[in-house]
């Protein structure tokens, strides 16, 4: 049984990481001591869940939990240095700090190793995520131990619904953009002014105005999108910024 170690301190290890060529010892103490540490662990480098949903979202959601206090988000398996630097690499990941727990010693010290025979993979460490404080693990989110390899509350997003607590970093916004549009440089600057982060698509020209028109119902930019919500144009952007701030 999974135990939830919510009020203990992490378990103190010794990490064999590779940095520059070089063998570099990292320890617990140097990860979380004085520090605030979000840590999300899971099965293996390079398999279809870790890959395609665990590790980018965290990614992209790094600079999020930076602004919240997140002195650092970082990523564990037990693999051995060189797969988890390659895969980082492969990833596109640079926002993550990549650990390797070879051995197994860290997830075995979390209560977190188990046998994954079953896929040939050996001992490997169960799905979670853990907000850590200084060495102190605040909070966890554990995978529930059923048949496959569940994922339901260890992702990115579960765990910034509870670091902001406040919704100031809940918004996810899109903004869709051509090169030269002098309107689109005004929405991107005022989302910047309002500390708002945004992914930019720039259409190109071989995106139809059909197309364009599919996804928000005109064929002009910019054109913004809120959590999935068409907000519209530059303008519209100004009348949703001044609502936002009135709430």
């Amino acid at each position: 049984m999974l135990q939830n170690l919510e009020g203990q301190r992490v378990p103190e290890v010794i990490f064999k990481t590779r940095q520059d060529d070089n063998w570099v010892d990292v320890s617990s103490s140097q990860l979380f001591a004085g520090r605030t540490v979000v840590l999300f662990s899971l099965p293996g480098a390079f398999t279809p869940t870790c890959s395609s949903s665990h590790v980018p979202r965290f990614n992209e959601l790094a600079g999020d939990f930076r602004e919240l206090g997140v002195d650092e988000v970082i990523c564990v398996s037990v693999n051995d240095a060189f797969v988890m630097n390659e895969w980082q690499k492969h990833q596109k990941a640079p926002e993550l700090t990549f650990i390797p727990d070879g051995s197994g010693e860290f997830s075995k010290g979390m209560g977190m190793l188990v046998n994954r025979d079953d896929l040939g993979f050996g001992m490997r460490s169960w799905r979670y995520s853990m907000l850590v404080r200084d060495g102190v693990i605040e909070k966890m989110f554990i995978e529930p131990q059923e048949d496959g390899d569940p994922f339901y509350v260890s992702d990115a997003d579960t765990m910034m619904q509870y670091v902001d607590r406040d919704g100031v970093m809940s918004a996810n916004v899109v903004v869709l953009t051509k090169e030269g549009c002098p309107h689109c440089i005004r929405a991107k600057s005022r989302l910047k002014e309002a500390g708002i982060r945004f992914e930019e698509l720039v259409m190109q020209d071989t995106v139809s105005g059909t197309a364009l028109r599919a996804l928000s119902g005109v064929t002009t930019v910019p054109q913004i999108f809120v959590d999935g919500q068409l907000v519209g144009n530059a303008d519209a952007l100004e009348r949703w910024l001044e609502a936002r701030d009135a709430a």
